[in-house]
């Protein structure tokens, strides 16, 4: 039988969350890459998988699902391998889950994925950037940091909904916040610095997903590196401008 085909692009939040719980959990599974800095996802080939033309998709036999949080519950349901945590067997607790996938596709990811893309993406990518919708999700974004914080996050465990291991909401909601290491340090401690406990549940669902967390997020790490170095060498040129610039005195 043909193995799980995982249509993804790592830099996409989505895309990553549905690799991590594929890896985490042993799946033999391909991943077929779609890079939609090139538009490969609006290709006929990828249309036929998602007409919908985003990211991530699946293709279990002649099987095909879109939309990762249903990606998501259909992968923690359909192979055996993958911990009962993650999706537990337990309706309550997967009615709760299914709570918090539904919050965030309405809150912090219509905060952080706009945010992101306003501040630091749209220039990579060849967009115009819109200071309104990125000062709007900057207040979507706090706002929905603050709710994870003081109500997602109750209870005594360290990770949402008061558990002690995480669930595939703890995964999908940890890489969209990760995505927030695109932003100059700067920016990023002053909209994460003042939430402690959202810090420490991202650390305890990287720790619990190791190895597989860095490695699927190291495409966004070197993103990283890359957009820092271009900060630095844009502040150089601008102070070297500065000092080539002859000194002018009005008349």
């Amino acid at each position: 039988m043909k193995k799980l085909q995982v249509y993804a692009d790592r830099m996409s939040q989505p895309s990553r969350a549905v690799l991590i719980l594929c890896k985490a959990s042993g799946i033999d599974f391909e991943e077929i890459k779609v890079e939609i800095s090139k538009k490969q996802q609006l290709s006929p080939e990828f249309e036929a998988i998602n007409p919908f033309n985003k990211l991530p998709a699946i293709a279990d036999g002649s099987f095909k699902l879109f939309e990762s949080h249903a990606i998501l519950i259909y992968i923690a349901s359909a192979f055996p391998g993958v911990a009962n945590h993650w999706y537990p067997a337990d309706l309550t607790r997967r009615a709760k889950i299914h709570s918090v996938l539904d919050w965030h596709h309405l809150n912090l990811r219509q905060g952080a994925a706009p945010y992101v893309l306003h501040t630091v993406l749209a220039p990579v990518l060849g967009l115009p950037s819109n200071r309104q919708a990125q000062a709007e999700a900057d207040k979507i974004l706090t706002s929905s940091l603050s709710k994870i914080e003081t109500i997602w996050l109750k209870g005594n465990g360290r990770y949402l909904l008061g558990s002690f291991q995480p669930s595939i909401a703890d995964l999908s909601m940890v890489c969209e916040i990760m995505q927030l290491e695109l932003l100059d340090e700067k920016d990023r401690n002053r909209i994460l610095s003042p939430h402690k406990k959202v810090q420490q549940w991202i650390e305890s669902t990287r720790n619990a997903t190791k190895p597989h967390f860095d490695e699927v997020h190291n495409v966004l790490y070197k993103m990283k590196l890359k957009l820092s170095l271009q900060r630095s060498n844009q502040v150089d040129g601008m102070a070297e401008s500065r000092i080539k610039t002859p000194l002018t005195s009005k008349m």
